[in-house]
């Protein structure tokens, strides 16, 4: 597997830290975006999150739009959209816009979603993710590739037969799910739908989630040769391994991880403080971000000075995995200028040995 080349994304949070305005964090992350074609990276991937400073991006679609117009080779990723959070049929007009606007550019990266406080305001519940979920999954596929498409469902229908309009320029915008879990890796492998590994999850359990990908699509007869498996890590490099990890205790030291993932955000049900039903292996994983720094440093980033981060990159590649998603620090307050000579950095001195 190893043999293919490794595409090189970014990952964008557009985390709103305290002092700044929703507008200085688009501008700052829009101007990043811009330099990114210039610096050879394959794509840029945003989340989407509701309702606090997180993630000020509520539809990603939209934001890519934006970015069709400023760009003109970054492949475009939506990391993730919350399909249970949303109407199917909007998503496929939306998804099919965008990817006509940029000339077939964009990869769509779908989750159940697992944060309580989105599900609660939007009135949903979260033990309902997943049946919610594979419903606008097969409404998505219908719409964009068949005409007069009807469905039926628990949670949608269509009341006439519906052609979607306009189509996609690409047969339908790629798709990656976000999935981790054994049984979740599974079910979509069968379908032979790619993964979008979680950043949280520590490399040995990403590399199972690939092994588990690439057997069950084998089992189930799907030609896997050109699937492109994501993998989200947060990546650091420096001129050397000290530095690298003299900033990694800097910033984790500013840095509240429980804030993001355990105040009100984790699937937790408030009647029981148990997990919500289907939600048990991520909470359990979420414990894992209590670790030492050397947790980060050994389990879970891509650190270190440019061998360092290379020799990591070249595991993930021997997984299985095509397309590395990097998060530069979307949680990790850094002046610009900064972030952009990490940027320059990376492509200087890691990218070049993939290509």
């Amino acid at each position: 597997m190893a043999h293919r080349p490794m595409k090189f994304s970014t990952f964008h949070l557009f985390h709103q830290f305290a002092g700044q305005s929703a507008r200085e964090v688009y501008d700052y992350h829009l101007e990043l975006v811009e330099l990114l074609e210039e610096l050879g990276f394959d794509g840029v991937w945003m989340a989407e999150h509701h309702f606090h400073e997180f993630g000020t991006v509520p539809n990603t679609l939209t934001m890519l739009a934006n970015l069709a117009a400023r760009t003109e080779t970054l492949r475009l990723g939506c990391g993730i959209v919350v399909l249970p959070l949303r109407n199917p049929i909007h998503v496929a007009e939306e998804a099919a816009m965008v990817d006509l606007l940029s000339g077939g550019r964009l990869e769509l990266g779908i989750g159940r979603g697992y944060q309580n406080i989105e599900f609660e305001n939007f009135g949903l519940d979260l033990a309902e993710s997943r049946d919610r979920f594979d419903e606008c999954l097969d409404m998505l596929l219908g719409l964009w590739t068949t005409d007069d498409f009807e469905y039926r469902g628990r949670f949608h229908e269509t009341t006439h037969p519906l052609t979607l309009m306009p189509k996609p320029v690409q047969p339908h915008p790629p798709l990656h799910v976000a999935a981790i879990s054994p049984e979740t890796v599974r079910t979509y492998a069968a379908r032979g739908i790619p993964i979008l590994a979680d950043p949280a999850a520590p490399f040995e359990q990403i590399a199972r989630a690939a092994d588990t990908w690439y057997t069950t699509a084998a089992t189930h007869g799907v030609d896997a040769e050109n699937a492109e498996l994501v993998a989200s890590r947060v990546v650091y490099v420096a001129e050397s391994n000290e530095q690298a990890r003299a900033q990694q205790a800097r910033f984790e030291a500013a840095f509240d991880r429980t804030r993001v993932f355990l105040a009100g955000n984790a699937p937790i049900d408030p009647q029981t403080g148990a997990a919500v039903a289907g939600y048990e292996y991520h909470l359990d994983r979420l414990k894992d971000l209590a670790a030492d720094e050397d947790f980060g440093w050994n389990q879970l980033e891509v650190i270190g000075d440019p061998d360092r981060v290379i020799s990591q990159i070249r595991s993930i590649q021997d997984m299985g995995y095509r397309n590395l998603l990097c998060d530069f620090g979307s949680t990790r307050q850094m002046p610009i200028e900064e972030r952009k000579q990490l940027l320059k950095f990376f492509a200087a001195e890691v990218m070049p040995a993939f290509r």
